[in-house]
């Protein structure tokens, strides 16, 4: 499994392949078609960035499947042709519309014809799983999508001490400020750092493997200006050797959104203009982020994934969460969170968490819901019941009802507004949101 075995697939130059596409700069189709993953994928090879070489099936065939039952004629055979000179593949779910964790993910698949063809189906199938329907009822995605898969090369985090894998932001996602954002793990495969079970590392712990961070941190800055936007990767490197694995646009909130506006626009990246357009009235709802005040008892400490304050009774259970959230708050406590406790995540306001790192399972939901979120407190005892209140910016949780403090807007927000003005032609007494308002209904005539 050497870096020749990463080559292109073999291109068979077979017009009747109708359902499976190859990973390569000139591939053409919409995410629609070949999911969010392989689209950016696709972006990568553009790029010229180093990307493990595979296909993606499309979502057409995922429906085909879910309608029918079985695999659509003549898929078999064509995805085992496609992947023929690979050694080791990952089966990977990649709907047009992300959706963290909740659909299968198979690794270490030989591509012989009846473990292709198992892994297909499994993936296929957990479009359907209880937990993926729970999440797209809560975001609004249609049930009738389907789910894309990509196929491609394994690349072994856990090859040996000069391995492994992470993901990382181009800027701080819970600040906006431009600086690598992220956390890694020497020694192990992706789904270590996702599930929150291992004690992740500080993304400035690749120093330690110049080449690889050199070649991120160049990674980064490229897809950066390719999207005008800050951007998410997942990462694995084998044996000193960086593969890129997954990409897409950051999709900051709150403060961090205002300043990755404002800077994207000192920075000569995008116009004021724009600036203002992406950011939303639902992201200065959430800038004055609310905070613990100084001065109270801290039960526990971790890091704040999502910011604001959220105040509940402690739910030990995803199923405990939601029957006591019929009653008032909770705060779901996990010692890790999987896909399958989307129905207590969803219920909960605001999550904590024993382990995990910024880009655990905890986190990314956390983030996609707009909770307060803490991770990584460690083994603190906090039973069933009990009052807590937990500031998602500071990684703080208390026992009861503190007092709750917000802050002033900041120089991001100030100047923000002033261009929101400046657009709209009105200055006056109004509200940040209506000041926002304004601007948009300028710029959208």
């Amino acid at each position: 499994m050497g870096r020749a075995a990463r080559g292109p697939p073999r291109d068979t130059g077979d017009p009747a392949m109708g359902w499976v596409r190859r990973l390569s700069a000139r591939l053409d189709e919409p995410p629609e078609v070949v999911g969010g993953k392989a689209y950016g994928l696709v972006v990568l090879h553009r790029l010229g960035l180093p990307v493990p070489a595979g296909v993606v099936v499309t979502a057409e065939a995922c429906r085909a499947f879910l309608r029918d039952g079985r695999l659509p004629d003549g898929l078999r055979d064509e995805l085992v042709t496609a992947v023929a000179g690979l050694s080791v593949v990952s089966v990977r779910s990649g709907a047009a519309v992300s959706m963290p964790g909740m659909m299968d993910t198979i690794l270490n698949v030989r591509p012989t014809p009846d473990a292709l063809e198992d892994a297909l189906k499994s993936v296929f199938s957990s479009w359907d799983t209880p937990r993926a329907r729970t999440y797209r009822m809560l975001h609004g995605i249609p049930h009738d999508l389907g789910t894309a898969v990509v196929v491609q090369q394994m690349v072994f985090g856990d090859r040996d001490d000069r391995s492994g894998t992470g993901v990382a932001f181009s800027r701080d996602p819970n600040t906006g400020a431009n600086v690598p954002f992220g956390e890694v793990l020497f020694g192990q495969q992706g789904d270590a750092v996702v599930s929150g079970r291992s004690l992740t590392l500080p993304l400035r712990e690749l120093e330690r493997e110049p080449e690889v961070w050199q070649g991120l941190r160049d990674a980064l800055n490229r897809i950066e200006r390719h999207y005008r936007d800050a951007c998410y990767v997942e990462f694995t490197f084998e044996s000193g050797v960086l593969w890129l694995l997954q990409v897409r646009p950051g999709r900051f909130t709150g403060a961090a959104a205002v300043r990755l506006a404002t800077d994207l626009a000192d920075e000569g990246v995008i116009d004021r203009r724009e600036a203002l357009l992406r950011v939303s009235p639902q992201h200065l709802r959430h800038v004055r982020t609310p905070r613990i005040a100084p001065g109270v008892d801290v039960v526990a400490r971790g890091l704040g994934v999502c910011p604001g304050v959220a105040t509940g009774r402690v739910a030990l259970t995803a199923d405990e969460a939601v029957r006591m959230a019929a009653a008032g708050p909770v705060v779901l406590v996990r010692p890790e969170t999987s896909p399958d406790d989307i129905r207590g995540l969803a219920a909960a306001t605001g999550i904590v968490t024993a382990r995990g790192g910024p880009a655990s399972h905890a986190a990314v939901v956390a983030r996609s819901m707009g909770k307060p979120g803490v991770v990584g407190v460690g083994d603190r005892s906090l039973s069933a019941g009990t009052l807590v209140t937990i500031d998602g910016t500071s990684g703080e949780v208390v026992l009861g009802k503190p007092e709750v403090v917000t802050a002033a807007a900041d120089t991001h927000l100030r100047r923000l507004l002033e261009w929101a003005d400046d657009v709209a032609g009105e200055r006056g007494e109004r509200d940040e949101v209506e000041r926002l308002a304004a601007a948009h209904a300028v710029l959208r005539r």
